[in-house]
């Protein structure tokens, strides 16, 4: 605006000019929201992404994505699985799981069986290398199991308080070895109902067991079996648990009756999954333990 001159003199007026500055995008905020934004559009996309593979790929071709960003797991660019890609060159729906060129791979032939026309007539079990019991340790073997029976049986008969138990217990072959089996039945069980803590006879009966083994070198498998009868909550227990905890409370046993702890070879629990009376889950003879004596295992280069 201008200022009038004072009276008589002549000087021009003062102009004075306002200048307003409006600051741009977004106030204060500035354009942050829009670097963010871009940021959840990207994750998002990478997201869905991912559910696509997942949906579009098979199981194997999942585990191959996953191996090659794991190369710690497996050199997949040093031995040709999945060929030098990520897929190998191949598309998701491809049906070559080896990459383009499988057959010259050095590692193609890996899970391949071999034609028939060049499989000797006892492939896969050839002498070298061998871990399965020789037939001259298999008869020698089975000549122990049948002494070690006698022995047992000749201990129930002899003792009174055991010989109440000599229609539960049972020896079976098996193509592992010898099956001792130790069955409950309506009258009698091994173990208190719905707990892992042997009965006293139960106790001396695998205690005998126990030194009548003691001086055989085979390897043992302990398995625990129950009836389907279930539990009120199978979360504070049921019969996975009880079959397991049967099957380790029988180990201790026989390792208190002085069978070494490396002879132990397996400690397994099947609940009702293997019911002895099939035609009837809940029947009490069910509930048994099976210790198997296996045939002892050859050694490389035997």
């Amino acid at each position: 605006m201008a200022k009038a001159a004072p009276h008589g003199h002549n000087i021009p007026p003062k102009i004075i000019v306002k200048k307003i500055y409006i600051e741009g995008g977004g106030g204060h905020h500035g354009g942050a929201w829009k670097v963010a934004y871009a940021d959840f559009v990207t994750a998002m996309m990478a997201f869905f992404l991912l559910l696509w593979l997942l949906g579009a790929t098979t199981e194997k071709q999942r585990k191959g994505i996953a191996d090659y960003f794991a190369p710690t797991l497996i050199d997949t660019h040093a031995i040709g699985i999945g060929g030098s890609g990520l897929l190998g060159g191949e598309s998701l729906m491809s049906n070559n799981k080896l990459g383009p060129k499988a057959a010259a791979a050095r590692v193609a032939s890996m899970g391949l069986a071999a034609p028939i026309a060049q499989q000797g007539p006892e492939s896969g079990l050839g002498k070298k290398g061998s871990l399965r019991s020789t037939p001259a340790s298999r008869a020698e073997d089975l000549k122990s199991f049948e002494t070690m029976r006698r022995q047992v049986m000749a201990k129930i008969a002899g003792s009174k308080q055991l010989a109440r138990l000599a229609n539960h217990i049972r020896f079976i072959r098996t193509a592992d070895g010898l099956r001792i089996d130790l069955v409950d039945d309506a009258d009698y069980s091994m173990f208190a109902s719905g707990t892992t803590m042997l009965d006293g006879r139960a106790g001396d009966l695998i205690g005998m067991i126990a030194q009548s083994i003691a001086p055989m070198g085979n390897p043992i498998m302990i398995r625990g079996h129950t009836d389907s009868v279930p539990y009120g909550d199978p979360r504070a227990m049921n019969n996975w648990m009880l079959a397991t905890g049967r099957a380790e409370a029988t180990r201790r046993r026989l390792a208190l009756g002085g069978i070494p702890e490396a002879r132990f070879d397996r400690i397994e629990g099947v609940a009702d999954r293997e019911p002895m009376i099939a035609n009837n889950p809940a029947d009490p003879r069910n509930r048994r333990v099976a210790i198997t004596l296996l045939y002892r295992r050859g050694v490389f280069g035997q």
